[in-house]
């Protein structure tokens, strides 16, 4: 009996699952590894600030984070594009060494953006021995350390976008109510204060 040869390449179908696989989660990874997270909970809050939360709707918010996400993420994406992708397509290398090379641009931009006490809670968390170089930093603390850098730079941009439409809101009851006109909604006359 002659024993099947297990060097060959792999069938299509587990190439097909395989590439299912990495489908399903890339657009999770991307979210948390892009700079998306920080700009749609910004346009979120920004929209709740306005007092309207069905305007703009979600779709366009998202919509926007998401083509603001590739506008920011440009120079890494060209950059990823050079050292991975275009080499994996014209196969110099082989798939695990353009994921090897993928890592550097996307290791930067998210060290560039994670803030340092995130980055130590992590590498407590994780047990790993500091100081760490950059190039030392393992991904499985990167990510959640830059997922949380950008949740707490986000709400304080949020909240400081929210404070001029609070003022807004707070000077334009006193008024109302110094004038008696209590049965007025302050949102008759705040919201046009604040879409200008």
């Amino acid at each position: 009996v002659e024993l099947p040869d297990v060097t060959e390449q792999p069938s299509n179908a587990v190439v097909i699952i395989l590439v299912l696989s990495v489908l399903s989660i890339a657009p999770s990874l991307l979210v948390m590894m892009t700079s998306f997270t920080r700009i749609v909970i910004v346009m979120s809050l920004t929209r709740n600030a306005l007092g309207i939360p069905q305007l703009p709707p979600q779709q366009v918010i998202v919509g926007l984070s998401l083509f603001l996400t590739l506008f920011v993420m440009a120079p890494t994406l060209s950059e990823l594009n050079e050292v991975a992708l275009q080499p994996l397509l014209s196969e110099e290398v082989d798939f695990t060494e353009a994921a090897q090379a993928a890592e550097a641009p996307l290791r930067e931009f998210m060290l560039d953006y994670t803030r340092e006490g995130e980055l130590e809670l992590f590498l407590d968390a994780s047990g790993t021995a500091t100081p760490v170089t950059r190039d030392e930093v393992p991904l499985t603390v990167l990510i959640p350390a830059f997922v949380l850098s950008e949740l707490k730079s986000a709400f304080i941009l949020g909240f400081m976008i929210m404070i001029p439409f609070l003022v807004i809101d707070l000077v334009v009851s006193a008024v109302l109510t110094s004038l008696g006109m209590m049965m007025l909604p302050p949102t008759f006359v705040s919201l046009p204060l604040k879409i200008l």
